[in-house]
């Protein structure tokens, strides 16, 4: 593979860094309130957001793991995707129009209230775990495009990343990463297409060629690859052993609810509109944006076997079979690097850089808010300064961007599956089970803290298990991606049964409910 990078692309590169840096000092004079800092003063129009939120959901495991991972197999963890829309408009019905109602800045504040101030500290913690977990494996996803381009050992191309979105993130605070996830998913969309053209301009027949020859071979089947490395299409109906098209899809509702329920970073967002309609207006961009270019990366990944298959390359081979080492979730690297026109490839990097750096930004400015809103402001320093809070959250931004940058190093020595199949399970390991506490808050009147107590407790004991039966290759009873469902249930029933037999709610529930709003509470929507 190239090792050294063209002065051209360099030069592009260098100006897209500098571009995205200097968004921080622009913003830095506006911040001088946390609502500031981590809202914007609630006065971002939809449009804005919800742009926002679609280049932060269309991070490097999009750019660089999907086209991986349709490459090496086929469309069967797509279906992930497709479940979005439901997701988002039971969310929309259900859980979002509780956090606007109330004015709040962390999507757990509503669980002290319902609650108490414990269960509170457990979803706040559970998320900055995840978060930080989520944050490296995007960063050396980065690296790994950097390394192949550049021939930087990977620890420099991980400080490289982490270190540029750190800093207009810290001092820009939330204004500075809303706009540059603006232009960076204009670039992020450019990067895919010039890449998409490219190796069509190159296949004779383009399109057409492209489509029948992944067809004869499969690779557009509900499927995955079996233990003697066969594509096979996957079972149909109901399995906790197996993947399944049917649970894929209930995993992807499962991870898209809880998105929609308890994710600081689409809250944060959704809660920094104007009003009820622009922030209703964001999810649905959001979501128009996601779901075709989710598959357009698919695709990508599928021209790119056709590619490879009509102009055989032995280093792309290897990829495919992940022969000496080699990984498929390279395939978009080596051929950015190898194949594309001089400037062109500097362009289509700048893109990928913005898939990862839109994702980590809106990240670590929501770490922050969380730390600081939900446990720093609530729990130690209570009645400072709203300068001090600043400081504060610049500082937490800046460890959170440590925490990022430990675990992306960690991950150098990742497994040989596709990365998109290790941040599903990552992510399904990590949920803590907080999906099923929003049910419980939101679509009952059961339950107090105690009762949570006891399926936090219960939870947080499973997930153990499960991560070091996967740690230690030990067999489980059921496939490692349900983890995330069965933790959301795990919880719910044990709280809810608790909560029905030994400790009945006593307080009131007004408004924290979906059955026990009043007709004031529901106007303010309006």
């Amino acid at each position: 593979m190239q090792s050294e990078m063209r002065l051209i692309d360099l030069i592009v590169l260098v100006i897209y860094f500098v571009a995205m840096a200097a968004m921080g000092p622009i913003f830095a004079r506006k911040n001088k309130t946390t609502d500031n800092y981590f809202l914007g003063g609630r006065s971002f129009p939809g449009w804005l957001i919800g742009l926002s939120m679609f280049a932060t959901s269309i991070s490097s495991i999009t750019f660089v793991a999907y086209p991986g991972d349709a490459y090496k197999t086929a469309y069967l963890r797509f279906l992930l995707c497709l479940t979005l829309p439901l997701g988002i408009f039971i969310a929309s019905k259900a859980f979002l129009p509780f956090y606007r109602r109330a004015k709040i800045t962390s999507a757990f504040e509503y669980l002290e209230v319902r609650f108490g101030a414990g269960t509170r500290v457990y979803a706040a913690t559970a998320f900055l775990v995840s978060q930080v977990t989520r944050l490296g494996l995007i960063l050396y996803l980065v690296a790994i495009l950097v390394q192949e381009m550049t021939g930087l050992r990977a620890e420099y191309c991980v400080l490289i990343g982490g270190i540029i979105t750190s800093f207009y993130t810290v001092t820009g605070g939330i204004e500075a990463v809303v706009w540059t996830d603006f232009f960076q998913s204009f670039l992020l969309w450019f990067g895919g297409i010039a890449i998409l053209v490219v190796v069509l301009l190159n296949i004779d027949g383009g399109l057409g060629t492209v489509i029948s020859v992944a067809a004869a071979d499969g690779k557009f089947m509900l499927g995955d690859l079996n233990k003697g490395g066969e594509l096979v299409p996957a079972a149909w109906g109901f399995s906790l052993t197996e993947k399944t098209v049917l649970m894929m899809l209930v995993i992807g509702l499962n991870n898209w609810l809880t998105e929609y329920s308890s994710n600081q970073n689409v809250i944060q967002k959704y809660v920094a509109t104007k009003n009820p309609k622009e922030a209703k207006q964001a999810i649905w961009i959001c979501c128009l944006c996601s779901v075709p270019t989710w598959a357009f990366f698919m695709f990508l990944g599928t021209s790119l076997y056709v590619y490879f298959k009509l102009n055989p390359d032995p280093q792309a081979l290897a990829m495919l079979h992940g022969t000496d080492g080699a990984r498929a979730d390279s395939i978009i690297p080596y051929f950015v690097v190898n194949k594309l026109p001089v400037g062109l490839s500097g362009l289509v990097i700048a893109g990928i850089l913005a898939a990862a750096m839109s994702s980590l930004s809106s990240s670590i400015n929501a770490i922050s808010a969380v730390g600081i809103v939900d446990i720093y402001k609530r729990h130690l320093f209570k009645d400072r300064s709203e300068h001090h809070y600043i400081r504060a959250a610049r500082g937490l931004s800046i460890l959170a961007s440590i925490l990022m940058l430990g675990f992306a190093f960690f991950l150098l020595s990742a497994t040989d599956k596709t990365l998109q199949d290790t941040a599903t399970k990552i992510t399904a390991i990590l949920g803590g089970g907080l999906l099923g506490l929003y049910w419980l808050g939101f679509l009952t009147r059961r339950g107090d803290g105690r009762a949570v107590g006891a399926g936090i407790v219960c939870v947080l004991l499973f997930s153990t298990w499960v991560a070091v039966a996967e740690i230690m290759k030990i067999k489980i009873p059921f496939e490692t991606y349900y983890t995330g469902l069965v933790g959301n249930l795990v919880l719910f029933f044990v709280a809810y049964v608790v909560a029905s037999f030994i400790f009945k709610t006593k307080h009131d529930l007004t408004n924290l409910t979906v059955w026990t709003q009043t007709e004031e509470w529901k106007a303010l929507d309006n």
